[in-house]
């Protein structure tokens, strides 16, 4: 079998019996559970569970002190090429001296690409995310919340990964915003086949944007339950939200995330 068959058949994203430490602190404790590719799976727990540590450790920028991380079934000593990264404050995300332009064309010219070849992926990233009419020249701190984190996915579509982590994007935003950067996330991961793994407090999200949710409980926090979600890959704001299944999972992950405060920890599945 090739690589390139073994890669095929291999999950996107996978941790095995992961854990992690700060110290005497243990805050991960054996997870395990895997993303398919095209697949988009969502992080939700309480907060202070250990949500963004695992993103870090799924992304390769901070290695796990147990287990390990694998990408198309290799494993990862770091971020691995193919993987991108979006944080949750776009303000510190995006280099303020730095234009529109200059910030989503970085990586590439870091990784050695032409100016102009660049310039022009970073121009079709901006357009992907609704903001080709915008002048490229003008600076993020000119630009309103929500548009500066449609930068911040720009950059990372740019770089054209297949795997995309997600840490808490749209928690600085307001409401109408959240819902038009959760509608904008759901349609680039279909059109373009990404693998999404997004980690969010927000219930409603996990179960608007997911197709299978990961819930987080105990300290140190392992799995508590990987939820299907079964909406089908095209939702809509107002009529996926009145399905009854959409409040069936709501209310069943919010009781997951009540217990999980409790520290009630059921066996990982997937």
């Amino acid at each position: 079998m090739t690589q390139v068959e073994r890669e095929a058949m291999a999950p996107a994203l996978q941790a095995a019996n992961l854990g992690h430490h700060y110290g005497q602190h243990h805050v991960l404790r054996d997870i395990t559970f895997d993303v398919s590719a095209g697949e988009f799976v969502c992080i939700v727990g309480p907060s202070g569970v250990g949500k963004t540590t695992l993103l870090r450790c799924l992304s390769g920028l901070q290695p796990p002190t147990e287990g390990s991380v694998r990408v198309y079934g290799a494993p990862i000593a770091g971020p691995p090429r193919g993987l991108a990264l979006v944080f949750q404050d776009y303000s510190r995300s995006l280099l303020p001296w730095g234009s529109v332009i200059d910030n989503v064309a970085l990586p590439l010219r870091s990784g050695g690409m032409r100016k102009k070849q660049a310039t022009d992926a970073a121009r079709a990233a901006l357009h992907e995310v609704g903001l080709g009419g915008i002048d490229p020249s003008a600076y993020p701190w000119q630009l309103s919340g929500g548009m500066q984190q449609r930068v911040a996915i720009a950059r990372a579509l740019a770089y054209q990964p297949s795997i995309v982590l997600m840490d808490e994007p749209f928690a600085s935003v307001d409401a109408q915003t959240r819902a038009d950067l959760e509608d904008l996330i759901r349609r680039l991961q279909v059109d373009l086949g990404l693998t999404v793994t997004h980690v969010t407090h927000d219930i409603d999200e996990a179960v608007y944007l997911a197709d299978r949710i990961v819930a987080l409980a105990g300290s140190p926090a392992g799995i508590a339950e990987v939820v299907h979600v079964g909406l089908g890959p095209v939702r809509d704001q107002v009529e996926t939200k009145l399905l009854p299944r959409f409040a069936e999972l709501r209310a069943y992950v919010y009781r997951l995330i009540r217990g999980a405060r409790q520290g009630r920890v059921r066996e990982s599945g997937t």
